[in-house]
């Protein structure tokens, strides 16, 4: 038997090392050691290029290794990284300014932070804190992360087994276009009389300490479920006639990704708190808060604490500035909507070739394609989407499913915003024989 090459050796001895030495924290691990990214691609040790459909983390909107952000990081790191949580710098009140001068009025004060769970936290205390109350209402097939607050927030996943949750948590029914549970005359979602029945159940529930309503514009984790034109807004009446505040978490739909540079423009609401992360910093730990000098002043009034070690970090906060020149310069947002458009169609085209695809939803290029056994029942399929996954890596596309019971069968798809038209068409091309050689090599019944 022929001796193992240092290769094999190696890749054994670092599989070897992840089972010993790696929490499991979700999910399983993507069998494939990656070595670097550029643009679109992954690139594994053995020289194999994996077109990334997901941004990294839903994140990187820039794609890999953007050449100014590691313009910025290099310069940046060299001269000014890190400072006590009470210094500022120009980067930090740069990019405070820079973000009011892209929303409406009134939001125009920002606190910067790292993770989006860190800042639904701090969203969350400012918005306890003002009001007096501590309920808090979310989706729920609702992420907002996995800290103490934001996890009390979450309903997708994470909820059993680590004991109870923080008083005051209340979900709502999500508005799901596809499987509507509030039907009006012609079987779609009436969503009015569903948004009723949730504020019933809301009001039976609360102790009159009701603060914030915390939502995505677009349930991402969820299943990419988007609420019908018309929802926030009375949402946003609802949140008022009970003295809350509105939060929207826009940690995957901010900053162009949509076609839009924030999702909630659609709608015509202002949200009373901002929250953005993820696209942000583009792949680095960048996340903001965002509220009314209103707000924030009497949040100051009463108090207001919350600061981490990382809290107004230079190093950062230049990438978010590098973002926003990027962004602005090359019009990312018409640029989303263009390749959107292209995404959706190639989607449709996929829908329309295969039995299995279900339904296609979303908007700009985070778009949500969904497999079922057959379109009648509607029966999510997470046997097929985790082959249909496999089946796509193999070939050279990495697809994020939402790797949950009951939403196997979702794929959230979100390439850069810098992806090519070409290289969108060889992710449909992908996807459209990954679907094709799965459904021909197994039985769907």
């Amino acid at each position: 038997m022929a001796a193992p090459t240092t290769e094999s050796t190696g890749t054994a001895a670092f599989w070897a090392d992840v089972d010993r030495h790696l929490v499991r924290y979700g999910g399983t691990f993507t069998p494939e050691i990656i070595a670097s990214a550029a643009g679109s691609f992954v690139v594994t040790e053995d020289g194999r290029r994996i077109l990334d459909f997901t941004s990294g983390q839903m994140s990187a909107i820039l794609g890999h290794s953007h050449p100014e952000i590691v313009a910025t990081v290099g310069r940046q790191v060299g001269t000014l990284d890190h400072l006590f949580s009470g210094m500022l710098s120009r980067p930090v009140v740069d990019l405070a300014r820079r973000l009011a001068g892209t929303l409406p009025e009134p939001l125009a004060k920002a606190q910067l932070l790292t993770t989006g769970a860190e800042a639904n936290e701090a969203a969350l205390r400012m918005a306890k804190l003002v009001t007096g109350g501590h309920e808090v209402v979310a989706f729920a097939r609702s992420w907002h992360g996995m800290t103490q607050a934001a996890a009390g927030a979450t309903y997708s996943a994470g909820r059993k087994g680590y004991g109870p949750a923080a008083p005051g948590n209340i979900a709502i029914p999500a508005p799901n276009t596809y499987r509507p549970d509030f039907t009006a005359d012609d079987g779609s979602l009436d969503w009015r009389r569903q948004l009723d029945f949730a504020f019933e159940m809301v009001d039976a529930q609360s102790t009159g300490n009701l603060a914030a309503c915390l939502v995505e514009p677009i349930l991402s984790s969820g299943g990419v479920l988007e609420p019908p034109p018309g929802y926030f807004a009375a949402l946003a009446h609802k949140c008022r006639e009970r003295g809350m505040l509105l939060i929207l978490d826009e940690a995957q739909t901010g900053l162009c990704r949509t076609g839009t540079w924030y999702a909630f423009e659609r709608d015509g609401v202002v949200p009373d708190i901002l929250v953005l992360s993820k696209t942000l910093g583009a792949g680095l730990p960048l996340a903001a808060v965002i509220t009314s000098a209103e707000i924030e002043g009497r949040a100051h009034e009463r108090g207001y604490l919350f600061f981490t070690t990382h809290v107004s970090d230079p190093l950062v906060a230049a990438v978010g500035n590098t973002v926003l020149d990027v962004l602005e310069r090359d019009r990312l947002d018409e640029r989303a909507r263009h390749l959107g458009g292209l995404l959706r169609a190639g989607l449709d085209r996929l829908a329309l070739k295969h039995e299995v695809v279900g339904d296609v939803r979303g908007r700009g290029l985070l778009v949500g394609l969904e497999l079922v056994e057959d379109r009648e029942s509607k029966r999510v399929s997470d046997v097929l989407g985790a082959a249909v996954t496999r089946r796509c890596l193999e070939l050279g596309l990495h697809m994020n499913i939402v790797q949950m019971p009951g939403m196997g069968g979702v794929f959230r798809i979100a390439p850069p915003l810098t992806a090519s038209e070409d290289e969108l068409a060889l992710g449909l091309d992908i996807l459209d024989q990954a679907i094709g050689d799965v459904v021909s090599g197994q039985s769907l019944r």
